[in-house]
């Protein structure tokens, strides 16, 4: 067990610890319906309708996020420790889709969902923690036995209480230089800073808005011509700052190459991500992908010695589109639902440092920036970026999703951690083998090197949402996520496994530390 306190905020983004996650699972499948019938079933009785909408506030299942807490565990353990993680989250997915399935049950007994949900879910949670234990320790490693035991336990959390940070936006996480941005740009506009009416008139009791009734709410929403001007400028250069480029051109998976696997934190696990991506690069990429076969893979981008893995969750406009994974697993059964957009444009750059020269990546290199679960885990790795073209210099957004004015694109932005500790292709949390750079001097820290920063732009056309009188969104787009975590802007992530051929990674350090601009 360690900390992670790599990542710093600012004081507001501090005290943005996220609520938890709230439940609404299955799309058009059996869980939904059931769900939905429950949930609006009449009552001839005063009595019943006030349980009922006591049932209907227990919206979310809280659990620990194990996966962070885990800094140190051997290498002969983290496939094991990997597969039980994944475990984890298929407890928490199956326990959700227990609650939405049991609305009557809960509107009649105000124990059940700590009876026959939570209680029986901490007893999972328990043995799958205590075999993560017994993996580490078998091979010779420590942990706190006793601090492990206690994540296995998850709360509640009621309806009201579900926006990340109270609907607090602070355009934080890290802005494209690597740099926080600050927090002048407070988005409670127009009221919008609690959770809003459902986006469907058949949405679930949970009142989490969305075509699947797991979210976006209005709350994740803002114009974003009425939101203050809140990023920071960058870092001046040094003289032994690192000022070139490289640029590489992979496509935007105009071939749809998608699947909900995530093979850096979940190897070996079909399914691990719960959630859609985009691949573009490395053609070959799932679960069961290893150095090797990543090595032997067909490539997207226009250099071909670029093998490199670049991937994303999908967005979605939730327009009633029936998607090909409607009925599958990180689709339509687990909240994931509507049309995926293919992004217009897709650029992926590497930048220098203002601080130094940087060092080739090495071969194999994992980075995940970004957290998929912020309503479990707070803002401390947040690290999304939503703007529109024209604002993006102005606005960068991590806790609500742009509404665009006319004419106007959405675009997310991705700055990766451009620190490393000059060891490690990958850590046991995915995390502590990478740090972004001091934001106001771009020094990297505690003895790590400064790498070239792999930065993404993914431009989307998107009707703009509008919100209707009754609080309910139209046109409503979101990013995949796990169904818990209510599609919030918060949550966007991106992902990338560093793979190349012929030197290029050498080539990438040179042209970026000479000043080019090369591709």
């Amino acid at each position: 067990m360690g900390r992670n306190d790599r990542k710093r905020r600012t004081p507001m983004a501090t005290k943005a610890i996220a609520a938890s996650a709230a439940l609404a699972i299955g799309g058009a499948g059996l869980i939904w319906a059931q769900m939905n019938a429950s949930a609006h079933e009449s009552s001839s009785s005063g009595q019943n309708a006030t349980k009922a909408a006591a049932a209907s506030a227990v919206a979310t299942i809280a659990c620990p996020d194990v996966g962070q807490q885990l800094t140190n565990v051997p290498q002969k353990a983290r496939q094991g420790v990997a597969v039980e993680l994944a475990n984890l989250d298929k407890q928490i997915t199956e326990a959700y889709a227990r609650l939405a399935s049991t609305r009557q049950a809960q509107a009649n007994d105000a124990s059940f969902v700590q009876n026959a949900i939570v209680g029986p879910l901490k007893e999972k949670r328990a043995a799958t923690i205590d075999r993560i234990r017994i993996d580490i320790q078998r091979v010779g490693g420590t942990v706190n036995a006793t601090a492990l035991a206690q994540l296995a336990a998850c709360t509640t959390q009621n309806a009201t209480n579900t926006t990340t940070a109270g609907g607090q936006n602070n355009g934080g996480g890290k802005n494209n230089n690597g740099g926080q941005n600050n927090n002048n740009g407070g988005q409670n506009n127009g009221g919008q800073n609690t959770a809003a009416p459902s986006a469907s008139a058949s949405a679930p009791a949970a009142n989490n808005g969305g075509q699947a009734g797991n979210g976006p709410t209005a709350a994740d929403f803002v114009d974003i011509t009425k939101v203050a001007a809140n990023v920071q400028a960058k870092p001046q250069n040094s003289g032994q700052a690192s000022t070139g480029t490289f640029t590489t051109k992979c496509g935007v998976n105009a071939n749809k190459n998608h699947n909900t696997d995530n093979v850096i934190v979940a190897p070996g696990v079909t399914n691990g991500a719960h959630h859609e991506h985009d691949y573009v690069g490395n053609q070959k990429v799932n679960a069961f992908s290893t150095n090797d076969s990543l090595l032997a893979a067909p490539s997207s981008c226009q250099n071909q010695s670029d093998l490199s893995s670049y991937y994303w969750p999908v967005v979605r406009v939730q327009d009633g589109t029936k998607e090909f994974d409607q009925n599958a697993l990180g689709g339509g059964q687990e909240g994931n639902v509507g049309k995926i957009l293919t992004a217009q444009s897709a650029q992926i750059k590497y930048v220098g440092s203002p601080a130094s020269k940087v060092v080739a990546m090495p071969q194999f290199l994992r980075i995940i920036t970004g957290d998929a679960k912020t309503l479990t885990n707070g803002l401390a790795n947040a690290n999304a970026h939503w703007s529109c073209t024209g604002f993006e210099n102005k606005v960068q957004l991590t806790e609500q999703y742009p509404i665009c004015p006319q004419g106007s694109n959405v675009v997310r932005t991705f700055a990766f951690q451009s620190c490393w500790d000059g060891v490690n292709i990958d850590s046991a949390n995915h995390r502590t083998h990478v740090a972004f750079a001091d934001p106001a001097s771009g020094v990297c820290g505690n003895g790590f090197k400064a790498i070239p920063q792999l930065t993404m732009r993914l431009v989307y056309k998107i009707t703009p949402p509008t919100i209707q009188a009754d609080g309910t969104v139209k046109n409503a787009y979101a990013v995949d996520g796990f169904p818990e975590q209510l599609h919030k802007p918060s949550t966007d992530h991106d992902d990338f496994i560093s793979v190349t051929k012929n030197n290029l990674a050498a080539k990438i350090a040179n042209c970026i530390n000479t000043g080019k601009k090369c591709q």
